[in-house]
């Protein structure tokens, strides 16, 4: 696989959702731009002549050969908002073109090959990350799904009745595969720097992380009139809680971020009388991800009440530690000569991988940014990301 052959169809993907003033991707779940993906995926898919299956989870997989033992492959096409072009995209392109590398070698499937593409991955749109593949999996019951609703209001259920499918079908759809191996540009700088300096890398591991949802609430009232002594102001509860949650995260080797927040009425001259902000939160071992959020909940809670303020917090969607299929990662990072290396960041594969045996390769990415514009990889290295996962292809489902 060249460099010039990657761009040729990764250059066909990348005007969908790009806004042009950020460099950004604005392609959330069931959106136009994902909707238009979802065009360019039965797209190429009919270039290929591979049929293409729709669950009735959003999920979308393009098959290759008929009968006998399967092989999955694939990603997401959703972004997190003004998110980068690579994090999911890549592992559907190179998928596509891994088929195509795959044909030129006179390797055929013994059985079959499936690209798969997974709805609302990133849980911009919904809350829940992993949507698609937590559903197929049978991970999140329907009802749970048909009661979410996106910031404007929207229910799941009306996005994907408007999306023209059936919200009935929600519910498990695991096809019977025998493996699942996912392409990821890497999410970090591991593979840039130090002993793991390669193109391609391969993971052991996904640390254990989740959301946790902050409801606040205080008393709205006037900025210009309401003395300070006299405010039950749920921002400064939030802000208390940031802190909080900064702190015990350096004290653990964790990672803790609040990185989106609600405020009601959201006017520059008044106390609000309520905040909503989720809490993202990963460490390397459970107990230490379980110790952070309920220090940070304790903590929040005896401020709220010195601020006159309350707090719930509530889980809305918690991953547990993935150990990726142990004989699996070994036969690939032999198989491809690669890194062995972990991750922090949650995947489709993570989701997976309580089903069936599931392998992960990453792709360099030399600045280390993800989930913003200036996530990068070089054509080289995806093209090399390509070749790799076409000799994994080739080794786990081809005669």
């Amino acid at each position: 696989m060249t460099p010039e052959r990657f761009r040729a169809l990764w250059s066909s993907l990348l005007p969908i959702g790009l806004d042009r003033r950020t460099g950004g991707y604005f392609r959330y779940g069931w959106s136009d731009a994902d909707l238009a993906c979802r065009e360019w995926f039965a797209e190429e898919a009919a270039d290929r002549g591979m049929d293409v299956a729709a669950d009735g989870n959003g999920n979308l997989i393009a098959w290759w050969g008929s009968g006998g033992p399967a092989v999955l492959t694939g990603s997401h096409f959703d972004s997190v908002p003004n998110g980068g072009a690579y994090d999911g995209p890549l592992g559907i392109v190179s998928a596509f073109l891994a088929v195509d590398l795959l044909r030129e070698r006179g390797a055929a499937p013994a059985g079959r090959i499936g690209i798969a593409a997974f709805a609302e991955e990133e849980g911009a749109r919904f809350g829940v990350a992993c949507l698609g593949s937590r559903l197929m999996t049978g991970a999140l019951a329907p009802e749970r799904a048909l009661a979410l609703r996106d910031g404007d209001g929207v229910s799941l259920g009306d996005a994907l009745t408007k999306a023209g499918a059936d919200p009935a079908r929600l519910g498990p759809s695991l096809p019977a595969v025998d493996a699942y191996v996912e392409l990821h540009v890497e999410q970090g700088r591991l593979l840039s720097t130090g002993e793991h300096t390669a193109p391609v890398g391969v993971a052991s591991a996904i640390w254990p992380h989740g959301r946790w949802r902050l409801d606040l609430t205080g008393e709205g009232n006037h900025a210009g009139t309401t003395r300070m002594a006299d405010r039950c102001d749920p921002m400064l509860t939030l802000s208390y809680a940031i802190l909080a949650a900064n702190k015990e995260a350096r004290l653990r080797g964790a990672h803790a971020t609040v990185g989106r927040v609600e405020v009601t009425p959201n006017a520059t001259n008044a106390i609000p009388p309520s905040v909503s902000a989720w809490l993202d939160a990963r460490a390397a071992q459970a107990e230490t991800l379980d110790g952070l959020v309920e220090a940070v909940a304790a903590k929040v809670t005896e401020r709220a009440g010195r601020d006159g303020t309350s707090v719930a917090v509530t889980a809305e969607s918690v991953s547990p530690a993935v150990e990726f299929d142990g004989g699996l990662r070994d036969r690939v990072a032999a198989l491809l000569r690669a890194p062995i290396l972990p991750t922090g960041a949650g995947h489709d594969a993570g989701v997976l991988s309580a089903h069936v045996p599931t392998a992960m390769l990453f792709v360099r990415n030399p600045t280390g940014v993800s989930h913003a514009p200036a996530e990068r990889a070089t054509d080289a290295d995806c093209a090399a990301g390509v070749t790799a996962l076409a000799d994994v292809l080739q080794d786990l489902a081809c005669r």
